[in-house]
């Protein structure tokens, strides 16, 4: 069951990364994953800091806290970086030739 939940709030971390803040109904629906693994999950984020919570008219949001969020940019960024070093060949600025 902890790994399952550690899963998720890997999967909620994500999420909450690329969508910004989000209504914890949404969250569920949108990660497809019980409602009470999604709560541990959130449970296990917030107890180390990784989310703030708002509520607006008697609904619940989550989001990442601003050290997480630019954590989830910088790691988004390198990913993005190498994909296009890959696409670009051997890096020296000449095409690649086949032999």
């Amino acid at each position: 069951m902890k790994d399952k939940i550690i899963e998720v709030a890997g999967k909620t971390w994500r999420y909450l990364g690329q969508n910004g803040q989000t209504n914890v109904s949404r969250l569920v629906q949108s990660l497809k994953e019980k409602d009470e693994i999604v709560l541990q999950a959130l449970g296990w984020l917030a107890r180390e800091d990784k989310i703030a919570y708002t509520v607006k008219n008697r609904r619940t949001f989550v989001s990442l806290v601003e050290g997480e969020l630019h954590a989830f940019n910088s790691i988004v960024y390198k990913i993005n970086e190498q994909a296009s070093s890959a696409n670009s060949g051997s890096g020296n600025g000449k095409p690649k030739t086949r032999k």
